[in-house]
């Protein structure tokens, strides 16, 4: 069995995350979300075909030719124009069973499994609360009837989950795939014209985790269940005074200094210098060469590569991006005072998080002026700047 794994979307949804990066690069647990992907899936395939686009060598040259010995091959979506499209980039490739799946979701190996054990054509589902913003299946003893983009009355309450086993046949039907309102080739509609067709089409029910990796706060929801299985490994330096405790990772090359008290699940990765006197709890990540000092609290954030958080400061339910410097006394607040849900802009709407406790979105290479104020829900453009005492309310970009 082969497996196509679509990486070539920017994920403009992911705000300043992307500039610059690709999204299925971002990191989730301590390593990039498309990395997570092709670890569930390698142990049921013996070929990767990676589907890129925007900023397509960060991925190229992070796996180069294989992982976990499986061979990859990379072909090129250059313009983004629907799943069905990018399907068909890998179609050269293809000659055998294959699964197909997004490079931007987490999900475990339960699911890979199921699905990859079908013997037909399958997609999996999932019982969801609110179907109206998925594609939704119509089923007939487990077998797909009819799918739905984002109905106002769904017939079930089965979510497609963008997971899918195919033969190469499904090509024909992507060939048949007109554009969408939204003018993209929709694998959805490929899948229908198979149905009808007569062609079958198993729905592999599932109900376990899954989420579709779209926006930062997401970041932080994988990082907790991937964490939430992390086990004990101290490999770096911990200087004597340094407390650990419960599940804590330790990369090798990173520094805890004296007075530093770190309580997992928590991963700390090389390069990175934690303390002196600094407080790092709850499924937090801190990257590559991050520097966290002085009497600085991280609490549930991801903290990127080749950021400082040197003095004073407070992050909270946060994710930082590159190159970061926060000003000594930088503070970031996480919480409503009505206790409502936090909200985030996104694409200009402003979107309810679903989480009481959420902080900051930082864009990469921003730097805060010593004693900021960041209120929950703000985002900071890449490039930014803040002044020095300033309270920032709302989002903030380059000026």
């Amino acid at each position: 069995m082969q497996a196509v794994v679509i990486a070539a979307g920017q994920g403009t949804r992911m705000g300043p995350l992307t500039d610059g990066l690709s999204k299925p690069m971002l990191p989730i647990g301590g390593q990039p979300i498309v990395e997570h992907v092709l670890d569930e899936v390698a142990p049921y395939v013996e070929e990767f075909v990676v589907v890129v686009g925007y900023e397509a060598s960060q991925i190229t040259e992070h796996f180069g030719d294989e992982h976990h010995g499986v061979p990859i091959e990379y072909v090129t979506q250059d313009e983004q124009l629907g799943t069905a499209h990018a399907i068909q980039q890998a179609q050269p490739h293809i000659d055998e069973a294959f699964l197909a799946l997004n490079g931007d979701v987490y999900l475990t190996p339960e699911l890979v499994a199921d699905l990859a054990a079908a013997e037909i054509t399958a997609m999996a589902v999932k019982p969801v609360e609110d179907p109206r913003s998925y594609g939704v299946v119509d089923i007939d003893d487990s077998q797909i009837t009819s799918i739905v983009e984002k109905p106002d009355d769904p017939p079930t309450n089965l979510a497609n989950l963008g997971l899918y086993r195919f033969t190469p046949e499904i090509f024909k039907y992507i060939d048949e795939t007109e554009r969408s309102e939204r003018g993209e080739y929709e694998i959805t509609d490929s899948l229908q014209h198979a149905l009808d067709d007569g062609q079958p089409v198993t729905a592999v029910e599932y109900d376990g985790p899954w989420l579709d990796i779209g926006r930062p706060w997401e970041l932080l929801e994988a990082t907790e269940h991937i964490l939430a299985d992390l086990q004990r490994d101290i490999r770096g330096d911990v200087e004597p005074n340094a407390t650990i405790t419960g599940p804590v990772v330790v990369e090798e090359g990173a520094r805890v200094r004296n007075g530093a008290y770190i309580e997992g699940p928590v991963i700390v990765q090389a390069g990175a210098d934690v303390g002196p006197n600094a407080y790092v709890r709850g499924s937090t990540v801190i990257g590559p060469d991050v520097r966290v000092g002085n009497a600085v609290e991280v609490k549930n954030s991801i903290i990127m590569a080749d950021t400082a958080v040197s003095h004073l400061s407070y992050v909270g339910d946060s994710v930082l991006g590159r190159d970061v410097n926060f000003g000594a006394g930088t503070k970031v607040a996480n919480l409503r005072h009505d206790d409502q849900p936090v909200q985030v802009q996104v694409k200009g709407e402003m979107v309810d998080t679903g989480r009481r406790k959420f902080g900051v979105v930082v864009g990469h290479n921003t730097k805060t002026g010593i004693n900021t104020s960041l209120n929950a829900g703000v985002t900071l453009g890449t490039d930014t700047r803040t002044l020095l005492g300033e309270a920032v309310e709302h989002d903030k970009n380059r000026s």
